[in-house]
């Protein structure tokens, strides 16, 4: 059965990026220890959602477009570009909709919200995600990008998973 999954990075105090949507305070890990964890959680994801600003980064910082042609849905009211070889589909509006859609094209694999903040707690508050990925790392930033930026307290998570992955810990959390 196919899960809307938001698998992401965050600092111990509970954000994403910095205030200018910089990742160093991440980059500065490595991927040596995750690049196997990623691996394994990569070949589940058939369809992918982001926001603009996560796209608007991929394409600066990423070395060219890293999701292939995995069907993708960017939420913007604007045009951007889209790099060649890429399946992208820009939308606005509904989430059920986009959620719908995106799961429809994932053919039995997961969805991955990627990002950022905002666009996961749109899919949590609409009642379309199903599980929470959060990959804690060892640092502290003081201000920044929320991980998950609600409007309102939500249900209680069932935490279903926790795995070492060199100084970080991933809490895996199911959405019920």
């Amino acid at each position: 059965m196919t899960k809307i999954q938001y698998y992401v990075a965050s600092t111990i105090d509970g954000f994403i990026a910095d205030e200018h949507d910089d990742l160093g305070w991440l980059l500065q890990f490595g991927m040596e220890d995750f690049q196997e964890h990623y691996d394994r959680f990569f070949a589940d994801v058939g369809a992918l959602v982001l926001g603009a600003t996560t796209y608007e980064w991929v394409l600066r910082e990423g070395g060219g477009w890293p999701y292939g042609a995995l069907p993708t849905w960017v939420l913007t009211h604007r045009d951007l570009p889209v790099p060649d070889g890429a399946d992208i589909r820009f939308a606005a509006g509904e989430v059920d909709a986009i959620a719908d859609a995106a799961v429809e094209a994932a053919a039995g694999r997961n969805v991955w919200v990627i990002g950022g903040g905002p666009v996961a707690a749109q899919f949590l508050e609409a009642g379309r995600l199903d599980e929470l990925l959060i990959g804690y790392m060892p640092v502290a930033l003081g201000s920044g990008r929320p991980l998950l930026p609600v409007g309102t307290v939500t249900r209680p998570m069932r935490l279903t998973g926790v795995t070492r992955i060199g100084d970080a810990v991933e809490h895996v959390y199911r959405i019920e």
